[in-house]
């Protein structure tokens, strides 16, 4: 490596140094890491198997037991409490919405033997919008999806997963928008909405159902709110942070010509920050649009059904078709959103049709689509969708071409499965949970210490204390162990492919576009295929959630690395460093903070598949929740895994901020970036 260079990184890393505050008086953190596994291992060796809190199959303690009679105490009260009777209204509201809207479009309604508008007056009327507000590639596009959904027999379940999605996105702008507002312009209200979306970010989906159906019921009103918890985040981050970025020059320009606090925003912060607002309700809906499969555990409708049964029945054809349905309509919802951000600005540079072309053709479209409505009242076969065959047709060539890639990676399969099993999987395992349980909480207090000082010691404690005190000790643990191998997976991979997106302009446009797609596909889906090739283990969880985190992360890799000073490279070539010393030698130290950030973000997109997992045989918290929803007489265990996997998550999200930050990377990342839109 050059003077140059390598002057560089040492002045990186005693700059990072001097502000880190390190515990270990400057000594560095991979090294102290490293003292306190070695101590714990030595500590293991002896105490191995002791204190181990162990929970066997549905045991369950008094504290799970209270729980539970708490559950059985809000149940009895649903005449008298005022609160289960404020939320059974609004379950009873969402269902008459709902109901009205699918007799409208979707179902049958009685006495007509079809809905009230067919698929050709629906498909038609999609395309309008899409026309109207984007561009006549996307009301292409619409209207290629919603054929689709018809020829591939699924018409009625991917109509019924829009209107689950969009009334909740409607109700999500409702309550987000407000508190998007709050965020943007009070340093107050900051302060106390962050930490809360934080939560509701690092909660796993499936742990949002416990609570919803106790206090909202299963069916299309449980969907709906477990669907809107989960997508209200990213439109109040998103359009919180477009409304505080409006430039501080343009506020006090219109305080000057005494405008009220009210107008300013009206007038100036709120049409500034459109496009960024529509960015978070790009995410927004995404995020609803991948609570389509979890949904269906209340039954929640739409395509997520079918899914699920075809999991169920471990079908990989009938799950997949549905499957890519879903991932088709992420995509379509994806680019129109996104168009939709861009039009204006388009419009403004000359780009697209404008001004009076536009408005006629719009005009001619409305009225096709209203001719379209009319017929598809009037004549059977165009309201409902005729039987084509095709999607048995696809399902049977789908499992017919799955088996046949499981029988040629079969081999293969089996020799990685086993590698990871050995080589990491039971060894930590092995000294997480036969580790005692005060042994390992303080060797983990001490690497949090370790990677990210005393602010994230601090919550590290709490979180391990909240952990033992909800009584399943060992079960984290065997999950936090499953998280902390699949992050490992995730960034051996993000750092292969990042640094050679980094390196390789072509291999950056090339892969971009397939992760951006791979990050609109919603969890469950891969699932599918990684269940066909492993069967139901714990492994199988592993895959499937380092297939879900890994565009994330490959992505921060790479911008990380790629963000390193062409002219520190150069300075290192021109003494002849090889392309793999540059990497190692330069970009990686000079990215390390992109580095700790995407791990962070790793961690925590496996983290959300922790109890999907639980489905296909990962055993710990995954199951315990599962059994909690769909056992009354668990309840409370469930109740208190779910709350575990949140501490945990807290936990980990702290420590990896607090590394990053002290790498000069503290950037909060909202948890799943699932479109192109937020990811650019």
């Amino acid at each position: 490596m050059s003077t140059t260079a390598g002057t560089a990184v040492r002045a990186q890393e005693k700059e990072e140094t001097d502000r880190s505050g390190d515990l270990g008086g400057g000594i560095p953190r991979w090294v102290l890491v490293i003292a306190v596994v070695v101590a714990w291992v030595a500590l293991w060796s002896v105490f191995r198997g002791q204190d181990t809190l162990v929970l066997r199959g549905r045991d369950s303690t008094p504290l799970h037991d209270d729980l539970t009679g708490f559950r059985d105490a809000v149940l009895a009260s649903r005449d008298t409490n005022p609160v289960i009777g404020l939320t059974t209204a609004i379950a009873e509201g969402f269902r008459n919405v709902f109901d009205f809207l699918q007799r409208l479009v979707s179902v049958p309604a009685f006495p007509r033997p079809v809905p009230q508008v067919g698929w050709l007056g629906v498909t038609a009327l999609a395309a309008w919008v899409a026309l109207a507000v984007a561009n006549w590639r996307i009301s292409l596009l619409v209207t290629g999806t919603f054929l689709a959904y018809g020829l591939l027999g699924f018409w009625s379940d991917s109509i019924d997963l829009l209107l689950v999605t969009g009334l909740a996105v409607f109700v999500t702008v409702l309550i987000g928008m407000p508190l998007a507002v709050a965020v943007g312009t009070s340093r107050r209200a900051k302060a106390v909405i962050t930490p809360v979306l934080d939560a509701m970010q690092t909660m796993p989906t499936f742990v949002y159902l416990i609570p919803v159906v106790l206090f909202f019921g299963i069916g299309v009103s449980g969907a709906v709110v477990c669907t809107l918890v989960y997508a209200l985040p990213p439109l109040i981050r998103i359009g919180g942070y477009g409304i505080s970025a409006v430039s501080t020059t343009t506020i006090e320009a219109t305080d000057s010509t005494g405008q009220t606090s009210w107008q300013r925003l009206l007038k100036v912060q709120l049409p500034m920050a459109r496009k960024t607002i529509i960015v978070g309700l790009n995410q927004t809906t995404m995020a609803a649009l991948s609570m389509a499969i979890i949904a269906s555990y209340v039954n929640g409708p739409g395509l997520g059904k079918p899914v699920l049964q075809g999991l169920i029945r471990n079908d990989v054809g009938s799950s997949l078709v549905p499957g890519l349905l879903i991932v088709l309509t992420a995509i379509m919802l994806d680019r129109t959103t996104t168009a939709a951000s861009e039009r204006a600005d388009l419009a403004a540079r000359g780009h697209g049709l404008t001004g009076r072309t536009r408005q006629v053709l719009l005009a001619v479209v409305a009225v096709v689509a209203l001719v379209c409505v009319y017929l598809s009242r009037t004549v059977l076969d165009l309201a409902e969708f005729p039987e084509t065959g095709w999607g048995t047709s696809l399902a049977n060539g789908l499992d017919s071409f799955v088996g046949s890639v499981v029988g040629a990676l079969d081999g293969p399969g089996e020799v990685f499965k086993n590698a990871v099993t050995y080589g990491l999987l039971n060894p930590m395992q092995s000294l997480l949970a036969e580790s005692p349980w005060w042994l390992a909480a303080l060797a983990i207090a001490l690497v949090a210490a370790a990677l990210g000082g005393l602010r994230a010691l601090l919550p590290a404690v709490v979180c391990l204390a909240g952990i033992w005190f909800f009584d399943l000790w060992n079960d984290a643990m065997v999950t936090l162990n499953m998280v902390l191998v699949a992050t490992i997976l995730v960034m051996l991979i993000a750092i292969v492919f990042g640094v050679w997106m980094a390196r390789s302009h072509r291999v950056d446009v090339t892969l971009r576009p397939l992760l951006d797609a791979g990050q609109t596909i919603p969890a469950f889906v891969y699932l599918i295929p990684v269940l066909a090739l492993f069967g139901s283990t714990r492994f199988t969880a592993i895959v499937a959630a380092l297939v879900y985190a890994a565009p994330a992360a490959i992505k921060l890799v790479a911008d990380g690395v790629k963000a390193v000073p062409e002219t520190t490279l150069e300075a290192s070539r021109s003494t002849g460093t090889t392309s793999w010393q540059e990497i190692t030698q330069v970009q990686l130290p000079m990215a390390r903070g992109s580095l700790v950030l995407a791990a962070n973000q790793g961690l925590l997109y496996v983290l959300a598949m922790v109890v999907i997992g639980g489905l296909v045989g990962a055993g710990a918290l995954g199951y315990d929740v599962v059994l909690g929803f769909s056992r009354s007489e668990e309840w409370g265990k469930g109740a208190a895994a779910g709350l575990t996997i949140v501490l945990l998550g807290i936990m980990l999200d702290r420590i990896g901020q607090r590394a990053a930050a002290r790498t000069g990377e503290g950037v909060k990342v909202p948890l799943r970036r699932p479109s192109s839109a937020v990811a650019g």
